[in-house]
């Protein structure tokens, strides 16, 4: 018996010992981690007390990374945070680690208004990701795609035109204290809703109001993205029970879209919409390819979720920075008028002879990316970036307000000059790392050719038939003055909407237009 005792004995304490081998080596290991520099932190929040207001963080990242070094490992909550504000780092995710920073972590969102994260913007990375994003791609947002779409986005802009115009007749037949100004936001959203929704069904719906609501849900903040156990705190706030209202009325307006569209005869080939061509790879599928209704869904989905919003704050941005600098606007309109001449329509023809107003969307997009911090990503594995040790499932943020206002890649980096683009090779197509509103490598946005391409001809458009003017309202005593603060969401919009008066330029006017 007492043999036996020894015996465990020396079993115990031989298994304690190697445990305890075990942990010093896990320890060790953790200690000698390289791990980016990070703020100090508190118990539970983190460093969250360290990034002032949530809806701003791009500004909050950027006064840290001044203190602590354009990679930071920050505690948002509980998740650990990588956050990047550099264009070489950028450089060394897309050119050495692209496929491990291609990961996408589940957000509430996501999981609520993407039938689970199963689209395209915010899919983990896979096969599935992979071929629904491929499908988009083919079908809707390659180049020959966005110019087969042209006609609908000229219509929709002419539509736009005469509603601007119609709000000048009634400043002419009105008396001067009662002059109209147009909110260029709002009307921008309505004509991005309204190409939208004939590019993916082939006709107008009102579906605007649950556009809005998605990406405004889609900004606010999650007690589960930050908290994960937490995650019944947005039951408590309403947050979750809001998004599932926005899920059930998207899903059920897209499962009517869809019942109509299966009623058509689906073997005619005369398929001119996304909704039909999605349809028919979904009945006819092509070789290792298919294409769910589940996945159908998550495309149409992301197509207004990611072309509504960025394109309207665009503009917006474009014509306030304009307006700031009377000169530019001076230059820009003189292109616009001197290439179309007296045309009664614009084309894309025309736009891509305006080198000068491609030079305003740029520097649009250097100062103000619709996305600041991009979609959020999450490394696939453990890795080095710029000499540091990054944990495997690390939540990463990119930063791109920052790096485009990086006075190591741009002169007079806060100021809107679009000239510095004249003579310039830079682009933002994802192969030059200071300049990336649309992101870079696998996780780049495909829609990109979209959006600028509706970007451009809408300004084409406000420059050529109209001038512009601040309202006589008290609220600015020059254009300089014009409030150029942010608001929060998923896409960063002036905070204060541009209100402007316009003037009908006497030299053109639209064959469409009633002008008696």
């Amino acid at each position: 018996m007492a043999v036996e005792l020894n015996e465990r004995l020396y079993i115990s304490l031989f298994s304690c010992f190697i445990f305890f081998l075990i942990a010093l080596k896990l320890t060790r290991r953790r200690s000698n981690s390289n791990l980016p520099p990070s703020p100090p932190k508190l118990p539970i929040i983190g460093n969250l007390h360290q990034i002032g207001k949530l809806v701003l963080l791009h500004h909050s990242f950027r006064d840290l990374s001044h203190k602590y070094g354009p990679l930071m490992l920050l505690h948002l909550g509980q998740t650990p945070t990588l956050v990047v504000s550099s264009a070489d780092l950028v450089r060394e995710m897309a050119k050495s680690h692209d496929v491990v920073f291609s990961d996408r972590p589940l957000i509430t969102a996501g999981e609520a208004h993407f039938f689970g994260c199963n689209d395209v913007i915010f899919a983990p990375y896979g096969e599935g990701w992979k071929q629904r994003r491929k499908v988009a791609v083919a079908e809707f947002l390659a180049l020959a795609k966005v110019r087969s779409f042209q006609f609908i986005s000229e219509g929709e802009v002419a539509v736009l035109v005469n509603e601007i115009r119609e709000a000048c007749m009634k400043n002419n037949e009105g008396s001067s204290s009662s002059v109209v100004s147009v909110n260029l936001f709002q009307m921008m959203v309505v004509t991005s809703i309204n190409i939208m929704s004939r590019c993916v069904f082939g006709h107008k719906y009102e579906m605007g109001e649950i556009v809005m609501e998605m990406l405004h849900q889609i900004g606010e903040f999650s007690f589960g993205d930050f908290f994960p156990s937490l995650w019944w705190m947005d039951l408590v706030t309403g947050l979750l029970p809001r998004m599932k209202a926005t899920s059930r009325k998207l899903q059920n307006f897209i499962d009517h879209m869809i019942e109509l569209h299966s009623s058509k005869h689906m073997n005619s080939h005369e398929n001119n919409n996304l909704l039909d061509v999605l349809l028919q790879l979904h009945h006819h599928p092509m070789p290792h390819s298919d294409l769910s209704l589940l996945s159908i869904k998550t495309i149409v989905a992301d197509m207004f979720v990611a072309g509504v919003d960025a394109t309207s704050t665009t503009v917006e941005w474009a014509m306030a920075e304009l307006m700031r600098r009377g000169g530019k606007m001076k230059r820009a309109q003189e292109e616009v008028r001197g290439i179309v001449g007296h045309k009664p329509t614009i084309d894309q023809t025309d736009v891509s002879e305006m080198k000068y107003l491609k030079c305003v969307v740029k520097e649009t997009l250097r100062l103000h990316p619709p996305g600041p911090l991009l979609a959020p990503r999450k490394t696939l594995s453990s890795v080095k970036l710029g000499g540091y040790d990054i944990p495997p499932k690390t939540k990463v943020l990119v930063n791109v307000w920052a790096i485009h206002r990086d006075p190591k890649y741009w002169e007079r980096p806060e100021e809107f000059v679009p000239e510095r683009f004249e003579k310039s090779e830079i682009d933002f197509k994802g192969q030059d790392f200071e300049l990336i509103p649309f992101g870079f490598g696998r996780r780049g946005c495909p829609g990109q050719s979209f959006g600028i391409a509706s970007v451009e001809y809408a300004l084409a458009n406000l420059l050529y038939w109209f001038d512009w003017k601040l309202p006589d309202d008290g609220t600015s005593s020059s254009a300089m003055d014009i409030d150029m603060s942010e608001a929060s969401g998923l896409v960063v919009s002036k905070k204060i909407p541009l209100l402007l008066q316009p003037i009908p330029h006497p030299t053109f006017v639209p064959e469409t237009c009633d002008t008696a």
